[in-house]
């Protein structure tokens, strides 16, 4: 924003009301589930593909992927009083970062064949066009909360990221194949979810007033 005669932006001259402390324990736990985002661009390197690498990068993934669960009860206890606006956006950000990037490394490293990786891009395009969208329900004042189309599309999506990352044989399942066949259902229920988001805010389907 442009500063005023005293050089202070419209973001420094807020009121203190608005502003919070960023370092509560909630947020602290979104930014360790970001950290992993850069140890996930070593999915393609030579040590992360064998079964000892692997292993640890889907490790990492989902002890990642779990935290949400512990940062969401952890904001809501005490009454909300651990709920930030920060917390708000990187929540939603750091979920989206951990997956695509999961997903756009596994296509680098070989282990999502050429053949699907449309849904890949179906995937992505999806988190981006939910995004844009739930920023334009923000700025009409509305709220487009999750879906539980969306929540059984994040739950299979985690699900098939974290076998095609054991890629090896795992617990006495195939662990490719298996994440492959997830990844198949995630896409389905990608276009499902988004369509519900897109139909809810349009109002498609309804009958005219």
């Amino acid at each position: 924003m442009a500063p005023d005669a005293e050089g202070r932006s419209e973001f420094a001259k807020a009121p203190a009301r608005l502003r919070e402390d960023f370092w509560n324990l909630p947020n602290t736990v979104t930014m360790l589930r970001i950290a992993v985002v850069p140890v996930l661009l070593l999915i393609p390197t030579s040590w992360a593909l064998t079964k000892g690498g692997s292993q640890f990068m889907a490790w990492a993934f989902i002890l990642a992927a779990l935290s949400d669960i512990v940062d969401g009860w952890l904001a809501r206890r005490m009454d909300g009083a651990q709920i930030t606006r920060m917390g708000k956006l990187l929540d939603p950000l750091a979920d989206k970062l951990l997956v695509t990037t999961a997903l756009i490394m596994l296509v680098a490293a070989g282990r999502i064949p050429t053949w699907t990786t449309f849904m890949v891009v179906i995937i992505v395009g999806r988190e981006l066009a939910v995004t844009g969208l739930r920023g334009m329900a923000s700025s009409d004042g509305h709220v487009a909360g999750a879906s539980w189309q969306g929540k059984l599309k994040s739950l299979v999506q985690n699900f098939s990221v974290g076998a095609l990352l054991f890629h090896y044989p795992t617990l006495g399942l195939p662990a490719h194949e298996l994440g492959l066949t997830l990844l198949g259902v995630a896409t389905a229920l990608t276009l499902w979810s988004g369509y519900v988001y897109f139909a809810d805010y349009f109002g498609w389907g309804k009958p005219r007033r």
